[in-house]
């Protein structure tokens, strides 16, 4: 199986950051024939701090991302929190993303399953690559064609976060496509005074690892400059990076 991309930046900050990120996924995709779906939220519900950045919300956030398609002929993922979002996001992206958290919320996989559209589900950082066979299941006996499921690690003490590869073949029971977050399982949650830290160092190697355990796809959150990146900086791969991690995995 062809490996699949999912790339871009966490959150919708500006028109110009996703400007940024399309045209160098645009760029590597014809340079390497890649499958490539570009990544960014409308919303992320889940920060640390009620003062922390969210981005610009559902119908701003929507258009933005249908005028990256426009623009750059660019598929598109998004995660959705509430099941009241999956049809209107449905109607913009290919792929619905469950975030890790919210993975066994039934009236979200369930609505998400009914828009048609792929599900890629997260694994929960308390979950096991196994228990993802009930999530899979919801989303199957709701409709959905094409499921997907994503390793990010598992919780390791306080505010640290470690990845049990074996994770990948046990979920590769359940569906052929198991993608490797690489960027969000080198996360220090909550470690950074208010806001997640990150070591974004090890995300090479948390690729080519993934690769070893039989993934088939790979998942980067990066930004022209990470460091003033507005949610998940540390640990969000810079852009000019992404070429050679991608390079490495399809040698």
């Amino acid at each position: 199986m062809k490996p699949l991309f999912i790339a871009g930046p966490c959150v919708i900050e500006s028109a110009e950051v996703l400007d940024s990120v399309a045209s160098e996924l645009v760029r590597l995709q014809r340079k390497y024939d890649l499958d490539i779906y570009f990544k960014a939220s409308f919303d992320k519900a889940n920060r640390t701090s009620l003062s922390s950045f969210r981005g610009p919300g559902l119908e701003r956030g929507l258009q933005m991302l249908s005028d990256v398609r426009s623009k750059y002929g660019l598929r598109l993922l998004t995660d959705i929190h509430e099941s009241s979002q999956a049809a209107a996001v449905g109607e913009v992206v290919d792929v619905l993303q469950i975030p890790a958290f919210l993975c066994r919320q039934t009236d979200l996989l369930v609505a998400a399953a009914k828009t048609g559209k792929v599900v890629n589900i997260k694994k929960a950082q308390f979950l096991s690559g196994q228990d993802m066979q009930f999530p899979v299941e919801k989303c199957r006996e709701s409709g959905a064609v094409d499921v997907w499921l994503t390793e990010r690690g598992n919780t390791f003490g306080y505010n640290n976060l470690v990845v049990d590869f074996r994770n990948i073949p046990e979920m590769l029971r359940w569906t052929p496509r198991v993608i490797m977050d690489c960027t969000h399982s080198v996360q220090r949650p909550g470690a950074a005074g208010g806001k997640t830290g990150g070591n974004r160092e090890f995300v090479p190697s948390m690729a080519l690892a993934a690769k070893a355990f039989g993934a088939t796809g790979y998942f980067f959150e990066t930004h022209p400059d990470p460091d003033r990146a507005l949610s998940d900086g540390p640990n969000m791969l810079r852009l000019e990076d992404l070429e050679g991690v991608i390079k490495s995995l399809i040698v």
